[in-house]
């Protein structure tokens, strides 16, 4: 067995505006394990502060290259745990290449039921921090689209230019999409709790992270409302055993780059599952291989709410053709062996 590495670097067609900052382009990896008749495919995209750097990326990367020809491929993505978006590249391409030697599509080989090959899921369009006109503009071209859920940045601007920016989306589309919002840590408790009670008027359905990931005992506090809340930073860095058990979300939003595999992003939904917590799978803004990974993923736990998958329209240009694009808001999981996607040097 040998793994192959090519770096990648892709530009975005617009920065996406957050309140953690701005990213205009993604750097990583397209991972090949090959065997002598199968390959495997994987994607590391580190995003720094939600998982390693790119250099401790390459140097997890360059450990699996020696490590796994001596010990195989579950040993060796034990050596690099450290390392999430490392070893999701190895578990993903680990992942793909097990299911095309079984001739199942990965949605399989990840436990989900027969039901799943046909299953189409929704996903959330999501819409960057800006102007009111700018915001109001992108969410009436998602819903033309098809979309019936938006996810809207905010917390990069004041509490009322936010609430403003929320309100004039709501006039602007009616009551039937379902609006998300995500604050990207950016509040303290008491804006926050003025926050959710602005949101409840114009029925959103969840605000995502917004307190500090560390601030547990904060986002327990701020639940029961009209508006539910969601953690996403959190999960990349509490303890999950704590997070549950102070009851501090609603809603888990789970990145399978953040948490280190496909493998690992569909036990810990099944986990919070079932502890009454609704899991949402979602990306990193991550290149094509990242994302049929993650649509595999949410197609194991289907049926399940929208999720944050329909980034690939971001990007300039891609590692290759998306086998799984959104079509009225909604994403097909590829009926192919593995991933079902095939690269054209393949």
């Amino acid at each position: 067995m040998e793994l192959d590495l090519q770096r990648f670097d892709l530009d975005l067609v617009d920065p996406l505006r957050t309140a953690d900052g701005v990213i205009e382009s993604r750097s990583g990896f397209l991972v090949r394990l090959r065997t002598e008749n199968r390959r495997g495919l994987g994607e590391a995209t580190p995003l720094p502060g939600w998982t390693e750097s790119l250099e401790e990326c390459t140097e997890a990367l360059d450990r699996a290259q020696d490590l796994i020809g001596l010990r195989g491929p579950d040993p060796t993505l034990a050596e690099i745990a450290d390392a999430p978006a490392a070893r999701h590249g190895l578990a993903l391409a680990l992942a793909d290449l097990r299911a095309r030697r079984l001739d199942v599509p990965l949605v399989r080989q990840l436990g989900g039921g027969s039901r799943s090959r046909s299953r189409r899921l929704r996903v959330n369009a999501t819409i960057g921090d800006g102007s009111i006109a700018e915001t109001v503009e992108a969410a009436e071209r998602a819903v033309a689209a098809g979309f019936d859920c938006l996810k809207i940045k905010i917390g990069a601007q004041s509490l009322e230019a936010d609430l403003d920016r929320i309100g004039a989306v709501r006039n602007a589309v009616g009551p039937g999409p379902q609006l998300r919002a995500d604050a990207n840590e950016a509040w303290d408790r008491s804006t926050a709790e003025a926050a959710l009670d602005g949101l409840a008027e114009f029925d959103v359905s969840y605000v995502e992270q917004p307190l500090a990931a560390g601030d547990l005992v904060g986002h327990a506090k701020l639940r029961g409302g009209a508006v539910d809340v969601a953690l996403d930073e959190s999960v990349a860095t509490a303890d999950l055993d704590r997070l549950l058990d102070v009851e501090a979300a609603d809603v888990i939003v789970c990145k399978p780059m953040v948490l280190g595999g496909p493998d690992k992003t569909v036990g810990l939904a099944r986990r919070v599952r079932k502890q009454g917590v609704q899991p949402v799978i979602s990306t990193t803004v991550d290149a094509v291989v990242g994302r049929l990974g993650a649509v595999h993923v949410a197609g194991a736990l289907a049926p399940i709410g929208a999720c944050g998958l329909a980034t690939g329209d971001r990007f300039a240009e891609d590692l290759g053709p998306d086998p799984a694009p959104v079509i009225d808001g909604t994403i097909a999981i590829p009926r192919g062996a593995g991933t079902g996607l095939q690269l054209a040097e393949e």
